[in-house]
């Protein structure tokens, strides 16, 4: 099995679906999968796909991770937990096919609180068995060799930084190589997003919330109030807690003419995962300014795409004017001299209960390519949120 406990995910997977509990219960969505680079599959992959997939329904919370999760996670509540003690996963609700060009498509549909714990899960047994099917095999020895490197220069230079990358690792051989050489060398290594490797190996656990928590507010409230609905929904379940704000769905510049007052002064900071990081250093510390509040009391965490040379350079430009610290994913579990895989699976419509209709989900990146929807609702968002950019056929990655 490539997913071997229910732990092996990322943190916010569980914050998210708590948040959809307390605040949704009777909402429903659909999550998509989208491989950005186009990859052709073949009917023997999507065997093994299906065999990890039924593989997924024997998967159980154990009595010691209960235990665990109690005891390390204080703003998620034990009846939580014990409700995900109860929770299976069903592979009967996973869709999947090869189109007639053998692209993979993936649709898992459900109640908000449990679709949501999909993704992560499916993202990465995908990646894990591609690299099988094409014959990738990880040379444990550079990885680990690159890894040094990488952690001599963080040590060097206090850079901060948590392992993100679950969702595309090579395989889950390669990340707990890689999470146990960070464990016993990176002095600033801060965690991991992955709870079971936090579990394994005494880290502390990191993450907040996901795109998919602004998008359902943006389908079901207007494009215009997604950010400040989201965030005032994620004050009213964590009071204060999981505190760094996803800044870029409906684009940055759209989050931080939304960002209030008194959002700004709760939560601890924010996360930049698109568009150019300079601009946006620049762009959160003048709204801080704007807002009265000392930018140097706030954090960015930085985690589109990063390596350690970039985010070192990040780190210097931050200096003084803001704190930062990085989540790194691919570059620490894929690093491996193949391509990794570029895929993600996204929220793609949501209805509020069973009788509502569905409402498509979309989301506009500062990366160019990266709007995920169908050209219609997109270019209904821009024009609802008054962004002049237009849309291109290249920009839409994702048809519902």
């Amino acid at each position: 099995m490539i997913v071997r406990t229910l732990l092996d995910t990322d943190l916010y997977k569980f914050t998210t679906s708590y948040a959809y509990i307390k605040q949704f219960p009777y909402a429903m969505g659909t999550f998509c999968f989208n491989d950005r680079n186009e990859t052709e599959y073949t009917k023997e992959f999507l065997k093994t796909l299906e065999t990890e997939i039924n593989n997924l329904s024997q998967l159980r919370l154990t009595g010691e991770e209960l235990e665990y999760m109690t005891r390390n996670c204080r703003f998620l509540p034990r009846v939580y937990w014990e409700w995900l003690s109860s929770f299976r996963f069903e592979p009967d609700k996973i869709k999947f096919h090869l189109d007639e060009e053998h692209h993979l498509h993936i649709e898992v549909s459900d109640f908000l609180y449990k679709v949501t714990l999909y993704e992560v899960p499916l993202l990465a047994i995908i990646s894990e068995v591609k690299n099988r099917f094409f014959g990738n095999v990880a040379d444990m020895n550079e990885i680990l060799s690159k890894l040094s490197e990488k952690v001599e220069l963080s040590n060097r230079n206090q850079l901060r930084f948590s392992e993100f990358g679950t969702r595309r690792r090579f395989s889950i051989d390669v990340q707990e190589a890689v999470i146990e050489r960070l464990n016993e060398m990176a002095q600033y290594c801060t965690g991991t997003s992955n709870c079971y490797f936090a579990m394994k190996y005494g880290m502390k656990m990191m993450g907040t919330h996901p795109h998919e928590w602004f998008m359902f507010h943006g389908a079901q409230f207007g494009y215009k109030h997604a950010n400040y609905m989201a965030l005032e929904n994620w004050v009213n379940v964590y009071d204060g807690d999981l505190g760094i704000a996803l800044s870029d769905t409906y684009t940055s510049g759209i989050f931080l003419s939304n960002l209030s007052r008194k959002q700004a002064k709760l939560f601890d900071g924010v996360r930049c995962d698109s568009g150019n990081e300079f601009e946006f250093i620049d762009k959160l510390i003048d709204r801080y300014k704007e807002l009265g509040i000392d930018a140097t009391t706030k954090t960015i965490v930085f985690s589109n795409a990063l390596d350690f040379t970039k985010a070192l350079q990040i780190q210097e430009y931050c200096k003084d004017k803001i704190r930062c610290s990085f989540g790194i994913g691919t570059n620490l579990t894929n690093d491996t001299g193949f391509e990794p895989s570029n895929i993600v699976m996204k929220l793609s419509r949501c209805k509020m209960n069973v009788n509502q209709e569905w409402r498509e989900c979309i989301k506009l990146s500062d990366d160019k390519g990266k709007h995920m929807g169908s050209p219609e609702e997109v270019q209904a968002c821009l024009y609802e949120l008054r962004l002049s950019r237009l849309i291109t056929s290249g920009d839409v990655k994702v048809k519902v």
